[in-house]
């Protein structure tokens, strides 16, 4: 009988992975029989941990497009931003999002929603049933922040892209719940991290956990949870914390980033994994970027080549950088080499993601998606010094600085290009700061995010794509109509839509 249950509650798994936030507090008895029959051993703690990360990569978990960060969330932050453009014919959903027309039924958005809120869902069962099972509790403690971090994680992109939206903290919560309001999700998602940051290790180096989170990870998130609410002095805080622990660096290359081989390694707080280079935690799938970013003319240049060019980089981006930027030569292909000896010019593709060597045919890639960069400690911890002190200081110019000087090396050959920044006035530094986040993270699901943080979406939109139509009310995307359709308490609905 005890295997017939345990069976069952495998499928009840999988019907987790693939079902509505809103219906999976459905049936609450059902829900507290299905925990009591699950967590029996430590690997059942461990495989609802895993189901968890399962959320954020895979293709495989139900009927929506993707994981969270398989290919939508990123997608989005580019689209709309001064960052990318979409060359997908027919694809309505991103169109209009490339042009400031997405309204509440949009389902690359709603694939966001209810991926992230799937998540979630697995995080609470995660959550309120580790406890129940027999195991080292120093490992149990663990597995419980590695749950309470994702969740986090979950909810700081949700709440940055929708606003207020429910907070749903465990399996008996309502069925339909009310919108939470910001502090209540804010503090729900700054307890999640802290938490994380007492029980999580600052690596696994004893053991096989490449891509599970960190100690680090969960700071670097706090920071720039903090970073977002304008809580200078705590961001500043846990990044110097990160800064000066020893575990993370800047790659000499800008190239040697996105090298398969340096995944998760000195530069990487929290990768989502994809395919299985350097044992990273992973789940059934590959990632997308080269097959959306790469051009399709290389599919015939070279046989065999997956590529569809189905997002660009805009024109606007690529011109920013200097020709001698090492970042600018990783980032883009802009030419392409043909069998015949002859060349084919294309407009700004996204190449970043293509470790040549590794993967010569492109298409789908084992390479990760980096969410949370060493890189981006730096700049967050010099934007959050300049703001708290109305101005940038030593440090926050040795940050930015770094960054820069990272970008002049090719390789072989410093470029005398990119000096060091110093003499700035408040506003001065602030600008140089969002430009230089541009330049450093395409692609990886920052822009929207910066430019409503410096409230510049309408400004930057506007100087590099006329035919886009952005308006200030975009700094929140709206409510899934479908989720309001079955859910009346999520009205109103986010303001302009």
């Amino acid at each position: 009988m005890k295997s017939l249950i345990k069976y069952s509650s495998i499928v009840v798994v999988l019907v987790l992975l693939a079902t509505a936030c809103s219906k999976l507090l459905d049936e609450n008895p059902r829900d507290q029989v299905f925990i009591e029959n699950f967590f029996e051993t430590e690997n059942d703690a461990v495989s609802a941990v895993n189901s968890i990360y399962a959320i954020l990569n895979s293709t495989s978990v139900g009927p929506t497009f993707g994981g969270v960060y398989h290919s939508s969330y990123w997608i989005i932050q580019g689209l709309t931003s001064d960052e990318m453009e979409n060359r997908i014919a027919g694809a309505n959903d991103l169109e209009e999002m490339n042009l400031f027309n997405h309204k509440p039924v949009n389902s690359t958005a709603y694939d966001v929603w209810r991926n992230a809120y799937k998540g979630i869902a697995n995080a609470n069962f995660a959550i309120e049933g580790i406890p129940r099972v027999p195991m080292d509790e120093t490992r149990k403690n663990r597995l419980i922040g590695e749950s309470r971090f994702l969740r986090g994680l979950l909810y700081f992109d949700l709440v940055r892209m929708f606003g207020e939206i429910p907070l749903t903290l465990t399996l008996t919560d309502e069925v339909y719940p009310s919108k939470a309001n910001l502090d209540a999700l804010y503090g729900a998602i700054i307890a999640d991290l802290e938490f994380a940051i007492t029980t999580l290790p600052v690596d696994y180096s004893a053991g096989n956990g490449k891509g599970r989170a960190t100690q680090g990870a969960a700071k670097g998130l706090l920071a720039k949870v903090h970073l977002t609410r304008g809580n200078w002095q705590n961001c500043i805080t846990l990044c110097e914390q990160i800064i000066q622990s020893g575990t993370y660096g800047l790659w000499d290359n800008f190239a040697d980033v996105f090298k398969l081989a340096n995944g998760n390694g000195k530069e990487t707080l929290f990768n989502i994994g994809f395919g299985t280079a350097n044992n990273a935690i992973t789940f059934w799938e590959v990632g997308q970027f080269n097959v959306r970013l790469l051009p399709a003319q290389l599919s015939g240049a070279i046989p065999g080549v997956n590529a569809q060019g189905w997002q660009v980089a805009n024109q606007n981006l690529y011109d920013s950088y200097d020709a001698q930027d090492q970042r600018r030569q990783v980032t883009f292909l802009t030419t392409i080499q043909n069998t015949n000896g002859s060349t084919t010019t294309v407009e700004p593709h996204i190449q970043k993601y293509w470790d040549k060597e590794a993967e010569p045919m492109a298409g789908n890639t084992e390479n990760d998606f980096p969410y949370l960069r060493y890189a981006d400690v730096l700049l967050m911890y010099a934007e959050a010094l300049n703001e708290l002190n109305n101005g940038p200081t030593a440090p926050a110019y040795d940050a930015i600085n770094a960054i820069r000087r990272r970008a002049r090396f090719d390789g072989t050959t410093v470029h005398n290009i990119l000096p060091d920044l110093n003499g700035l006035t408040y506003s001065q530094f602030k600008d140089s700061l969002l430009l230089e986040r541009r330049k450093e993270f395409v692609a990886e699901g920052h822009r929207w995010f910066d430019l409503v943080r410096f409230d510049k979406i309408v400004e930057a939109v506007n100087a590099a794509r006329p035919a886009a139509n952005p308006q200030p009310f975009h700094r929140l995307f709206p409510l899934p109509q479908e989720e309001i359709d079955l859910n009346q308490k999520l009205l109103p609905q986010n303001p302009g839509y």
